[in-house]
């Protein structure tokens, strides 16, 4: 007879996270978190509800953290995975998590009518704050973004170039230092 261990492994449960780029020009929209000792950037996006389908997740996400009806928008593909096996501080063993990056392009018109600010729920009902920002992709290299991303996206020939390979180098505790 085999036993459960009381505390599951790190990496042992699979999360999935899906998330966009979403480009308005050149410029595409980031979420900025600052924290009493850093300050970091996501991608709009967040983690896939249990038997919730892929593009509804996507969908209900964008218009949470954006206010985007993702049919005012051009495209919507999958450009990037990104396998995340990273340690995290706290209690929880981390999960590996799969990031799914798809790829918006959305009119002015439409961005003028986008949210500044996202409210994320904390644990204890509470919310913090991100700040929509919108930033040119091609100053992303140099940005504290999770996932890693920001070379990635900085190297595009433009932001609808066509791109070859979508599994993106996994991040692990040999390639980043939790923020």
């Amino acid at each position: 007879m085999t036993s459960t261990p009381a505390t599951p492994a790190p990496f042992a449960r699979i999360k999935v996270r899906t998330g966009a780029l979403v480009f308005c020009g050149n410029d595409i929209a980031l979420i900025r978190r600052d924290r009493a000792d850093s300050t970091h950037y996501t991608l709009p996006g967040g983690n896939v509800e249990d038997a919730e389908d892929l593009v509804a997740a996507l969908r209900r996400e964008l218009a949470e953290e954006l206010g985007l009806d993702t049919a005012a928008a051009e495209g919507g593909g999958l450009l990037w995975v990104v396998d995340q096996r990273v340690t995290r501080p706290g209690p929880t063993p981390p999960p590996r998590k799969l990031h799914l990056i798809h790829r918006f392009h959305i009119s002015p018109d439409v961005r003028a009518t986008l949210a500044e600010q996202e409210l994320d729920e904390l644990p204890d009902g509470s919310h913090e704050v991100g700040v929509i920002e919108w930033i040119d992709y091609r100053k992303t290299a140099e940005l504290p973004i999770f996932p890693p991303i920001g070379p990635t996206v900085a190297g595009l020939t433009d932001p609808r170039a066509a791109v070859t390979d979508a599994a993106l180098e996994p991040v692990t505790d040999a390639t980043y230092t939790w923020v």
